[in-house]
């Protein structure tokens, strides 16, 4: 009956150390096969907009108007639209055809009329025109220029008027 016991006890099943180290290895196979599932989940609904301005540069045309030159690239992860262009709070005319012919008091941008669509990566500029006779502004004063997208997002930089 002893050599029986001796037997049974034996042959009884895998040791418990060698089922943890199991266990454990299954638990973290499992871990990563659902950590890049959901990594690849989450990066179809993380896509974002957002748009840089590399550079603002002001110049003067032969009409004595303001040229501010607007250098943009959007780094994020979705396309950007920009549809409007503000000159400290004042919305910009949208005309393609602008420079402002002689001198006057307007405010036109370049902007296309559906907005300048920037794929992720991408670079564009804006260009913004200011009359030179523009009530408010004169030579060394420093505006604001936003750009605004479709998305909701401003982006603003400040440039001085030379």
């Amino acid at each position: 009956m002893k050599s029986q016991n001796k037997i049974s006890r034996k042959s009884k099943a895998v040791s418990p150390v060698i089922a943890t180290v199991i266990l454990v290895a299954v638990a973290i196979t499992v871990a990563v096969a659902v950590s890049y599932w959901m990594s690849g989940i989450s990066g179809q609904y993380t896509s974002f907009e957002k748009v840089e301005i590399s550079s603002g540069l002001c110049t003067v045309d032969g009409n004595n108007n303001w040229v501010i030159t607007i250098t943009l690239k959007n780094s994020g992860t979705a396309a950007a639209t920009l549809d409007s262009v503000y000159l400290n709070d004042v919305g910009a005319t949208i005309d393609q055809t602008a420079p402002i012919n002689g001198t006057g008091t307007g405010l036109t941008s370049d902007l296309p009329a559906l907005g300048l669509k920037l794929e992720s990566g991408q670079s564009g500029t804006v260009i913004i025109w200011v009359g030179a006779s523009h009530p408010y502004l004169s030579a060394g004063t420093t505006v604001n220029v936003k750009i605004h997208s479709a998305g909701g997002m401003d982006y603003i930089k400040l440039v001085k008027l030379i």
